[in-house]
């Protein structure tokens, strides 16, 4: 039986810390885009279709995250764990990823990374 999501909208770092802290792992579709997440704990969390564009991640720990579809064109992803994260069709566009740890990260043909980034070097699952 689907989970109904009665939470308010994700779209403010406070708000998002408050709702993780109490145990809730469901984000999708979070308006976070220009946030500042620097070096926030955020494994195992469902960020399908969130938007994350411009937003500083740097340091940030989304171990086995799911970013299906998220959009995070420009975000600052630098020293970011992202290992085991699910990156279907997500757009990284311009996005900062010196540093950022994405083993076993999945993605597929429709996972936008930046230029002259390589995946299969960061090992990266072509799904």
């Amino acid at each position: 039986m689907p989970k109904v999501n009665p939470q308010q909208p994700i779209d403010s770092t406070a708000i998002l810390l408050q709702e993780y802290a109490s145990g809730q792992r469901d984000f999708e579709k979070a308006e976070l885009a220009n946030a500042d997440l620097q070096g926030i704990d955020l494994k195992g969390s469902d960020f399908s279709y969130a938007d994350f564009s411009e937003a500083n991640l740097s340091g940030a720990n989304l171990r086995g995250c799911d970013l299906s579809y998220a959009n995070l064109s420009q975000a600052n992803l630098s020293d970011a764990n992202l290992q085991g994260a699910m990156l279907l069709s997500a757009d990284l566009r311009q996005a900062n990823l010196n540093g950022a740890n994405l083993e076993k990260a999945d993605c597929d043909h429709n996972t936008h990374f930046p230029d002259n980034f390589n995946a299969k070097a960061a090992g990266v699952n072509l799904k």
